[in-house]
């Protein structure tokens, strides 16, 4: 599960910058064949190589590990090269802790937004 976060995390962050996997490659240090495998599900990575990816996108470790709101969809668009519409302006991604309550009211917000964002 957790590398199922991670490497949908690590898409999604290089979709949103427009960085290649060569260019994190070229940061981290993390060989090119490697990364792929990250980056299709089948790697497993070390925590070695999950703190230099970290250290190469700028973010801590943590957001890395944390769960993501990309669906099945959205992952195989990233996973096969297609690059995810970048937000719209006027949009952000955020991160945070909430209680139970506060955060089933921000997941639902998050899903009306989604479902604006792809009509749009």
């Amino acid at each position: 599960m957790y590398n199922y976060i991670f490497f949908t995390n690590i898409l999604r962050i290089l979709d949103e910058r427009g960085m290649s996997k060569k260019e994190l490659h070229d940061l981290s240090g993390v060989s090119n064949s490697f990364l792929s495998d990250l980056t299709s599900g089948t790697g497993n990575p070390s925590l070695k190589v999950m703190e230099a990816i970290a250290k190469a996108l700028e973010v801590p470790l943590p957001l890395l590990l944390e769960s993501t709101d990309l669906d099945k969809a959205a992952l195989d668009e990233l996973a096969g090269g297609t690059a995810m519409h970048s937000l719209p302006p006027g949009y952000e991604r955020v991160s945070v802790i909430l209680p139970e309550v506060k955060a089933f009211i921000v997941k639902k917000w998050g899903e009306e937004t989604r479902a604006k964002i792809r009509q749009s």
